[in-house]
């Protein structure tokens, strides 16, 4: 997927109330910019981090930059929640996601469940349907009991959780459903699920695992023109461990 050109570096000064970040851009003016990320951003939001964002020229837009991209170690890391819907799109359509190749057709925000739109439905007359939600993920503490580690969810997610229910009935009605998280990072080296951050999202997850929901998990190459699936990863949910696809 391409990511809006060209994008504006600068260095943090602050993130805060969730969706605002203030920006010294590399011009020397300070902008505050939509922050596209309602997690809690842990190990992201340092000031003076190395960090770049796009500019719209939608008169209508009460912010005109948004935040894109944060450099870690030499890295860079996508926080921008509303990306990894368009790269798996994308992906699956090439065929680069080989769990979830094979369909006929594929629909993005289709309503289902409770007042909910799957993120991305797949339909083929032979093969039937195939809900997947995906999940962005950013979350790395080397500093925990789990260094190297990719970990989902960064905060509280009681929307994930009931996503996972809604998943539920839909293997519980004959589909197929797939939880895909994909990585917005390049140095991890496997995934697992932050309990200690949100315990009943665990919960969830291991229930709907349980009721014939499929778990994969795939890294992002990032660079500031572009996100692309790049590699499978393996998963370790507290239960066997998924093994990455060869």
């Amino acid at each position: 997927m391409q990511l809006p050109f060209p994008l504006q570096g600068g260095r943090l000064i602050q993130r805060y109330k969730r969706f605002l970040a203030d920006v010294e851009l590399d011009s020397g003016d300070v902008v505050t910019a939509h922050c596209p990320n309602p997690g809690s951003m842990i190990g992201l939001r340092s000031p003076g981090s190395r960090v770049w964002l796009s500019r719209s020229d939608n008169p209508k837009r009460k912010l005109a930059y948004t935040f894109e991209l944060i450099e870690v170690d030499g890295l860079l890391v996508c926080i921008n929640t509303g990306h990894p819907n368009a790269v798996a799109a994308e992906a699956i359509s090439a065929g680069n996601i080989s769990e979830l190749s094979g369909y006929d057709s594929l629909r993005r925000e289709v309503r289902f469940g409770e007042n909910s739109r799957v993120d991305i439905l797949l339909e083929d007359p032979t093969r039937g349907l195939c809900y997947v939600e995906i999940k962005s993920v950013t979350l790395k503490r080397d500093d925990g009991p789990n260094p190297g580690a990719a970990e989902f969810p960064d905060a509280v997610t009681k929307r994930g959780a009931k996503h996972l229910v809604e998943l539920s009935n839909m293997v519980a009605q004959g589909h197929r459903a797939v939880m895909l998280y994909l990585v917005q990072r390049q140095d991890c080296d496997w995934f697992l699920l932050s309990e200690d951050i949100d315990p009943a999202y665990a919960a969830a997850f291991r229930q709907a695992r349980a009721l014939g929901v499929e778990a994969i998990c795939y890294e992002c190459q990032i660079t500031t023109t572009e996100i692309t699936v790049a590699r499978s990863m393996n998963i370790d949910i507290g239960e066997a461990k998924i093994e990455e696809t060869k």
